[in-house]
């Protein structure tokens, strides 16, 4: 059998379907990776997706190779193209008996007897060496003939993709990630075995990047914008409420003078009444003067102090004053509660899930009815990939509160994953039609969702630029057009 032919890129409707951004299931960029999904599951329908396990070529014996007189004059005879396809046959045969090692001499002597003008065999003669060396765990030598079949023959799908698979076990992603990109744009998006290990590189890449980002980073304060998008998504949070009658230090001191006076001595009070002045620099020093003093705000100045330092990436401070807010049982449950759910979202950007569910698990049991404990659990789900679970938080959260529209949105993009999943393009369609529905009744909530920069979502950016640079690598590389994101 010749080597496999390029399978050239197919027009479709809407996004081209060679753009690979992708299948990362967050729900920030919900738009993106659900319109190229959409868009994918439209396709016809796919053919087999059974990864090949056997070299390339017939396994059957070649007729005069009984070891007889006969046999041997009838080999002398062969031409040099003949012999060394008589070599591979024999390779294949010990290959699919399992002999690696007598398979992989069989395939050296074919690449040794093989004319280097035919390009095409050669390739495949090196393709199935590399084949022989996978089973064997030998990365190294696969990635090396496949870059030799690759080189005779640069549209060789299953070499790429096995140069792929050997490249991510060497932990060389960036290469890997660019073979994958070929070969899913070769195969115009129908092979699922090549999607899913272009998913998981992109993960792995944007995950890292993150990590020695956030890792590197100076803590900053956010802006302005970003600081009430991220309380907006709690709807239950003491701290973010505004500041009461009598509390703000302007109040008429004659009808509110104890009130006045306790504002003149409240870190605390001073530092929401800097959140209202959207002056946020202020805010972590007003707390430490409540906290120092043993005011009567001491709880919530912990609570809201921890919540800053996580503001602006320093998640080492933070954790103390979470703590300290979770085991003062004697403090109001709203605030434990609230203590609980955001340590539980820190553990989750540190990729800790077992503590962040076990804190969010904790938060829902003293605090029932509170809709912030479900709406940012049902996020950890979906990052889980317990999408069936996320389904039944975010319809708990919106019970609770129903005009949560962060809540709403999230909640039909976990039926997107969760329609994708089961294959069922109706359903699919039902979810898009849902989340549209929700910007249409919720206008800002679009607008939201561009506002996170949490070290997940960090990673699911670079993820997009890794696509983004693995594309353009390989259309320039195949005379392709170039993608436009």
């Amino acid at each position: 059998m010749a080597a496999s032919k390029p399978v050239e890129p197919q027009s479709g409707t809407g996004l081209p379907r060679w753009q690979l951004a992708l299948l990362i299931g967050t729900p920030i960029v919900l738009g993106v990776g659900a319109v190229y999904l959409w868009n994918r599951s439209r396709t016809k329908e796919r053919k087999g997706t059974g990864e090949r396990k056997t070299p390339e070529g017939s396994a059957s014996p070649v007729q005069g190779q009984d070891g007889g007189p006969r046999a041997n004059r009838e080999h002398e005879s062969m031409s040099p193209l003949d012999r060394a396809q008589s070599a591979k046959n024999k390779g294949n045969k010990y290959f699919k008996a399992g002999k690696y090692e007598n398979a992989i001499q069989c395939y050296t002597e074919a690449i040794a007897l093989c004319p280097t003008e035919q390009k095409a065999d050669l390739s495949t003669f090196y393709q199935n060496r590399a084949a022989a060396y996978e089973q064997l765990m030998k990365w190294t030598e696969v990635v090396q003939d496949c870059s030799q079949a690759v080189e005779l023959n640069p549209r060789y799908v299953k070499a790429l993709f096995r140069r792929a698979k050997s490249l991510e076990k060497l932990d060389n992603k960036k290469e890997c990630l660019e073979d994958v990109t070929a070969v899913c744009i070769l195969e115009a998006f129908q092979n699922q075995h090549s999607m899913l290990l272009a998913d998981k590189v992109l993960k792995q890449l944007g995950k890292e990047k993150a990590k020695e980002k956030y890792k590197n980073r100076e803590p900053m304060m956010p802006s302005p914008q970003f600081i009430k998008s991220y309380f907006s998504s709690f709807t239950d949070d003491i701290i973010s409420q505004p500041l009461q009658k009598g509390e703000k230090k302007d109040e008429d001191k004659d009808k509110e003078g104890e009130a006045a006076e306790v504002t003149e001595s409240s870190g605390y009070l001073k530092a929401k009444q800097y959140m209202e002045e959207e002056n946020y620099d202020k805010i972590i020093s007003e707390c430490t003067k409540e906290i120092e003093s043993g005011g009567r705000y001491t709880a919530e100045a912990l609570l809201l102090r921890a919540t800053f330092y996580l503001l602006i990436g320093n998640a080492a401070a933070a954790q103390p004053d979470l703590d300290r807010v979770i085991n003062m049982h004697d403090a109001n449950v709203k605030l434990r509660a609230n203590a609980l759910i955001k340590r539980g979202s820190m553990y989750m950007q540190q990729q800790q899930p077992l503590l962040s569910t076990q804190d969010f698990n904790m938060a829902a049991e003293i605090d029932t009815r509170n809709p912030d404990v479900y709406h940012h659990r049902g996020q950890l789900k979906i990052l889980l990939d317990q999408v069936d679970e996320a389904v039944g938080d975010f319809d708990q959260c919106i019970l609770l509160r129903p005009d949560s529209a962060l809540a709403q949105a999230q909640k039909c993009f976990a039926l997107y994953r969760q329609a994708y999943t089961g294959n069922n393009p109706a359903q699919v369609q039902t979810a898009m039609d849902g989340f549209e529905d929700v910007i249409r009744r919720f206008p800002k909530c679009k607008h939201d969702f561009f506002f996170s920069k949490s070290e997940m979502e960090m990673a699911h950016l670079y993820s997009l630029c890794d696509a983004a640079y693995a594309q353009t690598e390989v259309a320039r590389k195949y005379g392709l057009k170039p993608p436009t994101l």
